[in-house]
């Protein structure tokens, strides 16, 4: 896999910041809706919280490797999780997005 630009190495480093901030925005809100329900015992929605901070704590959502020769990985991680979307990389190199574009297809 070719090496990435070093422009689209250096943007990454930032969107990720936010990108991962919003996402555990959302878990956030579904976690605070799952404690609030007073329709489940304190122990549901305990548990029920738990297992989805236990699932989610590995997500490249909430952390990632952040090595250059990750970036493309990551990135198609990032979209297969919902955590963005293609329009997130305009500001990306077309290559970049290209790239991107190839590896989501296979």
């Amino acid at each position: 896999m070719a090496e990435c630009k070093e422009s689209d190495w250096k943007l990454f480093r930032v969107k990720i910041v936010d990108w991962q901030e919003n996402y555990m925005a959302r878990l956030n809100q579904k976690i605070i809706k799952i404690l609030s329900d007073e329709n489940k015992t304190q122990s549901d929605r305990f548990w029920k919280a738990s297992k989805i901070i236990d699932s989610e704590k590995k997500s490249v959502g909430v952390v990632c490797e952040l090595k250059r020769s990750m970036l493309k990985w990551n990135i198609v991680s990032l979209i297969n999780q919902k955590v963005i979307t293609m329009d997130d990389l305009s500001d990306f190199s077309s290559e970049l997005q290209e790239h991107i574009a190839l590896m989501m297809r296979d």
